[in-house]
């Protein structure tokens, strides 16, 4: 692999740790959808670099997209109430 590779590699495990850490410490149900949709993308990035792009749409369309949205759209219906 080229050294581009692997720094784009390390950026990209960075922000999965730190969407990760949002989506563990945030109490906003919004704030952790959305870290979770930007935890699936980059994961499907991460497909991409592998060289098995079949699963990185797969990953992009089901875990971001789609997953997202079921959330969002219970959200809508159900509320955005937090318990402290």
């Amino acid at each position: 692999m080229s050294e581009a590779v692997i720094i784009l590699s390390i950026v990209l495990a960075v922000l999965v740790v730190v969407a990760t850490f949002v989506v563990w410490l945030t109490k906003d149900l919004l704030v952790a959808v959305l870290a979770s949709a930007v935890i699936s993308l980059v994961s499907s990035i991460f497909f991409l670099i592998l060289q098995v792009p079949d699963v990185a749409i797969t990953e992009a369309s089901v875990g971001a997209a789609l997953t997202t949205g079921f959330f969002l759209f219970a959200m809508k219906y159900i509320g955005r109430n937090e318990d402290d």
